[in-house]
């Protein structure tokens, strides 16, 4: 398995590299750039924007733009911000435990609450619990998450007053855990319900197709209780063709934070990215759109992994590795 996990990211290189050049050329080809905010500005001389201008090094070509970066990242630097002064590291070691709270705290709700709820529909298939969950999960599937946020803003905090509308902590007041609690729930809930609604029907479809197998009802014959063939036989199986949508999920709650720390003011990752894309702090940009790579590429990989794991005929041979 070592051999095959090298193998797979020593062919992510390749993949990485392609996305940093397109994402570098995009951003370039937006309108507007980092001194756009000074154009029209009359107390800045010309001679003072364009040392603006190369003091970022916007005057020289792409492919020496783009060459300086990249070597910069492959030695661990990702640059400058042009518009805090700030070496951008420090912008995302600030921000990052911020917004992997809010991920890893959606990502789990959305785990504790799709799978159980994916099996208890697969159980009872065609039952009014089946058919009012099934109708939940369209419901969730269709809201935009942004609405949803903006929505449950407008209820549970102006409206009835109940939770914070934004933040993670109480202005000057001693923040506790239950504090911090009280200011996850809105943003938590709505990043995890689109991908709870997502993964309740793979849950049901997968575990519906297990239930059915031959072995489900060999070991119903033998006596075993139905609460250890599911989750010893049937759980266990029924997950393996979950694991690559599991996997490739997580990244997906790590950019949807964009829109949802935007909204409800919370200081992560996200609303870095969103600050740094209406100023055109490219360094920023770069620097985050890089990270969102690479995490769709470590959990694709992770989750190539995870089969072995959990199916015991999964082997990563050097001769399959080779296939």
């Amino acid at each position: 398995m070592a051999r095959y996990a090298l193998r797979r990211l020593l062919n992510a290189i390749p993949i990485l590299i392609g996305i940093t050049i397109i994402s570098f050329l995009i951003i370039h080809m937006a309108p507007g750039s980092p001194i756009s905010q000074y154009v029209d500005d009359p107390t800045i001389k010309a001679i003072d924007k364009e040392n603006m201008i190369k003091a970022y090094g916007l005057d020289q070509p792409l492919y020496i733009q783009y060459w300086k970066w990249i070597s910069d990242l492959a030695q661990g630097d990702f640059g400058t911000s042009f518009q805090k002064s700030q070496p951008v590291s420090e912008l995302i070691r600030d921000r990052l435990p911020n917004t992997l709270l809010l991920t890893v705290t959606s990502f789990a709700l959305a785990l504790a609450i799709a799978i159980p709820l994916g099996i208890l529909c697969a159980v009872k298939a065609n039952s009014r619990l089946d058919q009012f969950v099934s109708g939940i999960t369209f419901v969730g599937i269709s809201l935009p998450g942004f609405w949803l946020g903006l929505l449950l803003m407008m209820f549970f905090a102006v409206r009835l007053g109940w939770l914070p509308s934004g933040g993670l902590q109480t202005l000057n007041a001693p923040s506790g855990f239950g504090d911090r609690v009280l200011h996850l729930i809105l943003p938590v809930f709505t990043i995890a319900c689109s991908e709870v609604a997502v993964w309740i029907r793979y849950v049901r479809s997968s575990m519906l197709e297990v239930i059915n197998q031959d072995y489900m009802r060999t070991a119903k014959a033998k006596g075993l209780r139905g609460g250890r063939i599911l989750t010893v036989h049937g759980l266990r199986n029924g997950l393996i063709p979950l694991v690559t949508l599991f996997g490739l999920s997580l990244p997906g709650f790590f950019a949807g934070s964009v829109i949802v720390e935007t909204i409800f003011s919370v200081p992560g990752i996200g609303r870095l990215f969103t600050e740094a894309a209406f100023q055109r702090d490219y360094p920023v940009i770069f620097a985050v759109t890089t990270m969102t790579a690479f995490l769709y590429v470590f959990g694709s990989i992770l989750a190539d992994l995870s089969y072995a794991i959990l199916d015991p005929r999964v082997s990563y041979s050097k001769s399959e590795a080779k296939v």
